[in-house]
């Protein structure tokens, strides 16, 4: 599934291509998770604004004649990305989602269909206000401190991992970040949340950061069906210390990782490194 580094990526690569294009055509495919909303026809003539991010969602800020005009706020689902293409071709059986501009096609393809494009008059209203209400704080806002993380996980009865999932104290730690982070801070993924301590949760919000940043900077990573809007497949994955490396010696302490099963989703972690 694509995460927050492979969205911010995709964000990156439309925002400035695209700022300012004029939607010329809308072309909709198989339906995908909610429908857009409002006649296509109606995005037509709309300039695009600034490209913004929110979680796992982007958002695609329109403008008529230098005034707000809603937008379209975007998911990529489990197995969704975009591609900005100068000349599309016909699509193809995943293509479910077209946004012609005046600067090339934005389009949407997403093999499993769980992905979204949906209008919303703004994004402090329905649907985009509902589909966003349960989102937890941005990993980079430097208004999210640790001593706010240390708070959050005192009122949760559930592991670490779990939390770090779940999206709604910190948005971003999918599983292969959620793995890796929990790593790098040296806190066990079974550990109950509300027994990490204020210096834990110190290093683990810095170990969080650390790993999206250098996710970003590798162009996030491509476990399945994600590339960037030029194609390009993330290589983060190539430098995981725990993830996907079952029985394999950890870089710190050599000692092989283990995989266990939390909640359906598969778990990396050092039993030298991670203690409980």
């Amino acid at each position: 599934m694509p995460e927050l580094p492979e969205v911010e990526v995709t964000r990156q690569g439309i925002d400035e291509p695209l700022r300012g294009a004029r939607v010329i055509g809308v072309r909709l495919g198989k339906p995908l998770r909610w429908p857009l909303g409002c006649r296509s026809d109606r995005l037509l003539g709309a300039r695009l604004g600034p490209v913004g991010r929110r979680g796992k969602y982007l958002w695609l800020p329109l403008v008529r004649a230098d005034r707000p005009a809603g937008g379209l706020l975007m998911h990529l689902g489990m197995s969704g990305s975009l591609a900005l293409l100068a000349s599309p071709g016909e699509p193809g059986p995943h293509d479910h989602f077209d946004l012609a501009t005046d600067r090339g096609t934005l389009r949407l393809t997403d093999p499993r269909r769980f992905g979204a494009v949906v209008y919303a008059p703004a994004l402090d209203q329905p649907p985009a206000d509902r589909l966003l209400a349960r989102l937890g704080a941005e990993p980079f806002d430097p208004l999210f401190t640790a001593g706010d993380l240390y708070r959050a996980l005192r009122g949760r009865r559930t592991s670490i991992k779990a939390v770090l999932l779940a999206g709604d104290v910190v948005v971003g730690a999918g599983n292969i970040y959620a793995c890796e982070a929990l790593h790098q801070a040296g806190i066990h993924p079974s550990t109950r949340s509300e027994r990490i301590s204020a210096p834990r949760a110190a290093a683990l919000l810095a170990a969080l950061r650390a790993t999206l940043a250098r996710a970003l900077a590798l162009g996030g990573s491509t476990l399945r069906d994600f590339s960037d809007v030029h194609g390009t497949s993330g290589v983060f994955q190539a430098e995981a210390a725990v993830y996907g490396r079952s029985g394999l010696p950890c870089p710190r302490c050599a000692r092989p990782v283990r995989r266990v099963v939390q909640a359906g989703r598969s778990t990396y972690y050092c039993p030298g490194c991670q203690r409980r």
